[in-house]
């Protein structure tokens, strides 16, 4: 069999397209490339719907920790508190669970037990936390003349928050999203351990890593190439979002916008 013929037989298969035997000897480079890059399909998958959800919930947090009225303020705080403050794999562990037991109570909720849903709302729910809390400091750090002059040219209300208030507190907050965005895809990796079963052997991407590793006892093959996947997806992630950073800060000066700088996350 030819690496084309590999490509098309295993390329979607993490989907439910091609084959559906996963080699079981003589594995060769080309289905280790083919079958890891399939499973980066739920990879991006997981990552971009709980950016997209994400982004939205995050502002609602932050301008809810914001606000002076405690019934608002103290469910935002609590919130960001509960999943910032416990591992990421933990709130798998519990989700999945507690999906499992509303399943007992209602089939409805059966959908949830599933890593396409399951898992997609603790990733959700997850970097909302931590994204919150990154545009309540964009938000606190608004120059307070900016909206002094707001209120000098009578913008106020929705107005000023359309046209001032969140303009520069996304810019603010820019860099540092950056950085959640490519951890939030990282932390992508952690569903194949969490308890959300990987249906008919349809993975992510450290599934079938994992996989050749335990048949050809050499994790040194499959781990770099699934690291090879990640920091392309890292890349494209830093090219997408230095695209939108300079679009939000095009109208300053060229020495004073902000830069892009990934920082090491030890503990998610």
């Amino acid at each position: 069999m030819s690496c084309w013929d590999t490509v098309m037989d295993y390329g979607l298969r993490s989907i439910g397209i091609g084959e559906r035997l996963l080699p079981r000897s003589d594995f060769t480079l080309c289905q280790q490339f083919t079958l890891i890059g399939s499973g980066m399909i739920w990879n991006i998958y997981f990552g971009v719907l709980a950016l997209a959800f994400g982004f939205f919930l995050s502002i609602a947090v932050a301008l809810g920790k914001s606000s002076a009225t405690p019934l608002i303020r103290k469910p935002a705080e609590w919130f960001i508190f509960l999943f910032r403050g416990s591992p990421l794999f933990i709130q798998f562990f519990f989700a999945y669970f507690a999906f499992l037991s509303l399943k007992q109570v209602a089939p409805i909720f059966d959908p949830l037990t599933s890593a396409a849903f399951g898992a997609t709302i603790v990733l959700f729910l997850n970097t909302s936390a931590y994204a919150g809390e990154i545009f309540y400091g964009a938000l606190k750090a608004i120059p307070k003349g900016d909206l002094e002059a707001a209120d000098a040219y009578g913008i106020m209300g929705w107005k000023r928050f359309r046209r001032i208030t969140f303009p520069t507190m996304l810019r603010l907050a820019w860099p540092a999203y950056t950085n959640e965005a490519i951890f939030l895809f990282h932390a992508t990796a952690l569903v194949f351990f969490s308890g959300f079963p990987a249906w008919q052997q349809r993975g992510d991407a450290l599934y079938y890593a994992n996989y050749f590793a335990d048949k050809t006892f050499n994790p040194f093959v499959p781990y770099p190439i699934l690291a090879f996947y990640f920091i392309l997806l890292t890349l494209s992630v830093i090219t997408i979002f230095g695209a939108i950073n300079r679009r939000l800060t095009r109208h300053l000066p060229q020495e004073t916008r902000p830069k892009l700088r990934l920082r090491l996350m030890l503990v998610r």
